[in-house]
C-alpha cells in the first residue's frame, strides 16, 4: 500500500473581504493545502472548530468583538496558526503564543509560502486501492485511453492544454495546471507555474532544477521552491 501526505486543512479567520480573497487564492494554488471554511470573526470560528477540526489557521488580530489573540488563547487546542495582521505592535504577543509566523498585511505569495514552508511535516496517509488505481482520460483516435496516474512522469502546461508524459509516450489533455494538480493529488508536486512532477521519479533537487531519473530537467519556480524543500525535509 503506498502513502502521500494529508493535505492541509486550512481555516481563515478575518473580518476583512479582501483577506479572504487573497488568502483563499493562495491556498488554492498551493498543493497540498485545501480550504476547510471561511469565518468573518471568532465566533464563526468557534462553530466552525466545535465542528470540523482543521491543521492550520490565518488569524487577523484586530477584528470586532473578541480579537484574534484572545481567542487564540481561549483554545484549548488550537490548530497551528499563522497571524495575518496590518498592526506590527502584536509580533511578540504573537510568537509568545507559538504561532507558526506573523504575516504583516500586505503580503506576497512568496511571504505566504515562506510561512507554509515553517509548517512541521504532516504525516502521511495510506492510499486505499481504489485510489491507488485512479487514471486519467486521455482522447485518442480511437477512443478515450486510460493513462493510470502511476504511470505518469510529469505534466507541462501547453496554454490550454497539458502535456502528459509518462514513460514511453506524451498524451495532450484540455485541462488546466491548477485542474491537474487536484485531480493527481499528493504524490505529485508543483514545482512550477508550468509543470507537475510525479515525486517518486524526483532523483536529486539542484539549485534551479529537478533531476528526474531519467535524467530530464525540470526548472523550480520561485512560488514553488520552499513547499518542495519542505516537503523532502519530511
Amino acid at each position: 500500500m503506498t502513502t502521500t501526505p494529508a493535505p492541509i486543512r486550512c481555516l481563515i479567520v478575518d473580518d476583512e473581504p479582501l483577506a479572504h480573497q487573497v488568502l483563499s487564492q493562495f491556498i488554492g494554488q498551493t498543493p497540498g493545502l485545501t480550504l476547510s471554511g471561511k469565518c468573518r470573526n471568532a465566533m464563526e470560528a468557534y462553530e466552525h472548530l466545535a465542528q470540523q477540526p482543521v491543521d492550520l489557521m490565518f488569524l487577523d488580530i484586530e477584528m470586532p468583538l473578541v480579537t484574534g489573540l484572545h481567542f487564540l488563547k481561549s483554545l484549548q487546542q488550537p490548530p497551528k496558526t499563522i497571524f495575518t495582521t496590518a498592526y506590527r505592535e502584536y509580533a511578540y504577543e504573537g510568537f509568545e503564543l507559538d504561532v507558526v509566523d506573523y504575516l504583516l498585511k500586505p503580503f506576497s505569495y512568496e511571504r505566504f509560502m515562506k510561512a507554509i514552508s515553517r509548517l512541521p511535516p504532516t504525516q502521511p496517509v495510506p492510499l486505499t486501492d481504489a485510489e491507488t488505481g485512479k487514471y486519467l482520460l486521455v482522447k485518442e483516435r480511437q477512443g478515450l485511453l486510460k493513462v493510470p496516474h502511476g504511470d505518469v512522469v510529469y505534466v507541462e502546461g501547453c496554454k490550454d492544454y497539458v502535456k502528459i508524459t509518462t514513460a514511453t509516450k506524451t498524451y495532450l489533455l484540455h485541462q488546466t495546471m491548477k485542474e491537474m494538480a487536484e485531480v493527481l493529488g499528493g504524490a505529485f508536486l508543483r514545482v512550477h507555474r508550468s509543470f507537475i512532477v510525479a515525486a517518486a521519479h524526483i532523483k536529486m533537487l539542484q539549485p534551479d532544477n529537478v533531476l528526474l531519473q531519467d535524467n530530464t530537467l525540470i526548472p523550480i519556480g520561485n512560488s514553488y521552491r520552499a513547499e518542495l524543500l519542505a516537503y523532502f525535509r519530511k
